[in-house]
C-alpha cells in the first residue's frame, strides 16, 4: 500500500509538472515563432524541448515525491497495523521538519493506545481477581448446605452475608470510580466549613481507628473560608484516606487530618498523615492508579483512585508524600472560589 501510494503520487506531481514545463516550451516556441522569419519555424525544437523537460521534470518530480511520499507511506502502513490491534506499530521519525513532528505525534498516539489496552486488561484481571474470593466462599457454603455438609445456620448463612456485601461494596466503588471519570459525576454542591469535612470524618473513624490501637488527631487552621462542594463526596475522600492511613500505621502509631490554607487563601489543603513504614518509591508515583496497593494490603486497591477522581470532579489536585524515613501524607487542595454549576 506504501508503495502504490508512492508511485501514484509521483506520478501525479510529475505530470503536473511536465505538463506545466510543456506548455511553458510550447508557448515559448510558438510566440518565438510567430515573432521570427517563419510562422512555424519554431515547433521541431519545441516538441523536442517539450519531450525533454516533461522527462527531465517527471524524473526530478519521482525523485522529490519520494523524499516527501515514504515518510507518509510509512505512518500510513503504521495506521493500518494499529488499526489491526498491533499497538506495537512504531514510524522512523526521517523526512521534513513536518514530516518528523507527524511521526513523533503518531508515536505518541499509538503508545497511549497500548497503555491504555494494557490498564483495559490489567483492569479486567483486577476485577476478576477481586471478585474470585467472596465468589468462592459463597459458592462453597451454599453447596455445603445443599449437600447436607453444613447446617443452614447463622454460623454458614453469616459468611455468605458477608461476601455479598464486599462484592456489593466491590461494585459501588467502580460504579463511582467509572461515573467520575467519565465526568458524569453529579455533584451536589453547597457551601461547607472546612473544620466540618474534618470533624465529621474523625468523628466517623473514631472508634474503628482506636480499636486498632491508633491515636486519631485533627488540627485546623481557624477562620479558613467555606467551600462550594459535595458534602458527601468529599466526606468519602477522606473516609478513604483515613481509612487507607489506618492500615499501614502499626498499633502505638498516629493519624492526623488537618487543613490549611494555600495560595494566599485561595485555596484550603487537606492532609491525612500517618506514622507508618511509608511507601515504596517505586510504587508511590501509582498509588492513585486503580488496584495499586502493598502485599500487605486487604483493601480493594480502589479507595485512592475514587479519592482522586472525586477529588479531580471538584477541580480539586491530589497528591502523596513518602520521606525516605516513614510516614505518609496524603493530601488534596480544593479551590475556595464559588462554581455555579456542578
Amino acid at each position: 500500500m506504501r508503495r502504490r501510494f508512492v508511485r501514484r503520487l509521483a506520478l501525479a506531481v510529475g505530470l503536473f509538472f511536465g505538463l506545466m514545463f510543456a506548455a511553458n516550451a510550447l508557448a515559448i516556441a510558438v510566440f518565438g515563432g510567430a515573432f521570427g522569419h517563419g510562422q512555424h519555424r519554431g515547433f521541431g525544437p519545441a516538441l523536442a524541448i517539450l519531450a525533454i523537460g516533461a522527462l527531465i521534470a517527471l524524473v526530478a518530480a519521482r525523485r522529490a515525491v519520494r523524499r516527501v511520499g515514504r515518510p507518509v507511506g510509512d505512518v500510513m502502513e503504521a495506521a493500518d497495523r494499529v488499526a489491526g490491534g498491533d499497538y506495537g506499530a512504531r514510524v522512523e521519525e526521517r523526512g521534513s521538519l513536518e514530516m518528523r513532528r507527524l511521526a513523533r505525534s503518531f508515536n505518541a498516539m499509538a503508545e497511549r493506545l497500548r497503555a491504555n489496552e494494557d490498564q483495559r486488561r490489567n483492569f479486567i484481571a483486577d476485577v476478576a481477581h477481586e471478585l474470585r474470593t467472596p465468589l468462592s466462599v459463597i459458592q462453597g457454603n451454599a453447596e455445603g448446605m445443599l449437600d447436607g455438609l453444613y447446617p443452614a445456620d447463622q454460623e454458614h448463612l453469616e459468611p455468605v452475608l458477608d461476601e455479598t456485601k464486599v462484592m456489593a461494596r466491590l461494585l459501588d466503588d467502580l460504579q463511582t470510580l467509572s461515573t467520575a471519570e467519565a465526568g458524569a459525576l453529579r455533584l451536589h454542591r453547597e457551601p461547607v466549613a472546612p473544620e466540618q469535612l474534618v470533624e465529621e470524618a474523625v468523628t466517623a473513624w473514631r472508634s474503628g481507628v482506636e480499636a486498632a490501637g491508633v491515636a486519631l488527631a485533627q488540627r485546623v487552621t481557624a477562620g479558613l473560608p467555606a467551600l462550594d462542594v459535595d458534602a458527601v463526596r468529599i466526606g468519602q475522600v477522606l473516609g478513604n484516606l483515613v481509612s487507607n492511613a489506618v492500615r499501614h500505621t502499626p498499633a502505638g502509631g498516629s493519624v492526623v487530618v488537618s487543613a490549611e490554607p494555600v495560595r494566599g487563601g485561595r485555596a484550603v489543603s487537606f492532609a491525612v498523615t500517618d506514622t507508618g513504614p511509608g511507601i515504596d518509591p517505586a510504587v508511590l508515583p501509582h498509588v492513585f492508579d486503580r488496584f495499586v496497593r502493598s502485599k500487605d494490603s486487604r483493601g480493594s486497591g480502589l479507595g485512592l483512585a475514587i479519592a482522586k477522581s472525586l477529588v479531580e470532579a471538584h477541580g480539586g489536585e491530589v497528591s502523596a508524600e513518602s520521606p525516605p524515613g516513614g510516614g505518609t501524607t496524603m493530601r488534596f487542595v480544593l479551590s475556595t472560589e464559588r462554581r455555579t454549576s456542578a
